[in-house]
């Protein structure tokens, strides 16, 4: 006769998860998420804003490149406008109309330069697919940057050169709004670290930059940027 012997079933030491202990993991990991997403947020939009802020400084180079070398037609506008200097009356910092000698004299501000108020607007190039295109914008609609130059002092001599400031905006600035410009007191440039999108509406960049050519000569440059009252340009 064949005697079947009966299995005995040893409960487990080891058990699932219960419910409860399931929701509490779950709290837990969702408070901790919650904690961390700031920094996630932040960290993410400084490095997209920090990208811009790269391509715009690309754009820029490749527009005062090609304005040096005559491949982009140099915007026309010019604030401030400088009588040619003598030797009997050489020109000083404090015979300039506006200028003072303060270091923020020489930069682009929202007086010498006032910020566009139309894509169609003259002296507003905009970028994309590594080129320049001026001076309507408006039928372009994949633009990365629009750029906006002037030049800011000109000198009444044709090979002085003169001295141009440039702006980058967002392509996707809102123009039936207010755009944004640094005064010579306040500074309106985006930030690179932000915890957004940024503020479209001001621009990536503002600088000046100095555009000669090959007769410009020192003494051009240095009556166009002006001399202590006591020293002249040699």
């Amino acid at each position: 006769m064949i005697k079947y012997k009966q299995q005995q079933i040893h409960p487990s030491g080891e058990s699932g998860f219960t419910i409860i202990e399931s929701l509490v993991a779950i709290l837990l990991v969702a408070i901790l998420l919650t904690a961390i997403a700031p920094v996630i947020v932040i960290a993410t939009a400084t490095r997209v804003q920090s990208r811009r802020a790269e391509l715009a400084t690309q754009a820029a180079k490749t527009f005062i490149d090609g304005i040096r070398t005559g491949a982009i037609t140099a915007p026309s506008t010019a604030a401030i406008t400088l009588a040619a200097p003598t030797s009997a009356a050489p020109r000083r910092i404090s015979d300039v109309v506006g200028v003072t000698g303060r270091p923020q004299d020489y930069l682009i501000t929202s007086t010498n330069m006032p910020a566009p108020t139309s894509v169609t607007k003259a002296n507003l190039y905009c970028f994309k697919n590594g080129s320049i295109v001026n001076p309507d914008c408006s039928s372009n609609t994949d633009n990365l940057f629009y750029i906006q130059a002037s030049r800011i002092v000109q000198t009444t001599g044709i090979n002085d050169g003169y001295r141009m400031g440039i702006r980058i905006y967002r392509a996707d600035v809102d123009f039936s709004k207010t755009l944004k410009a640094s005064t010579d007191t306040t500074k309106n440039t985006q930030q690179t670290f932000t915890g957004g999108l940024g503020d479209r509406q001001a621009p990536l960049i503002e600088m000046t930059t100095d555009i000669g050519n090959s007769t410009t000569t020192f003494q051009a440059l240095c009556q166009r940027l002006g001399t202590a009252t006591n020293q002249t340009c040699q």
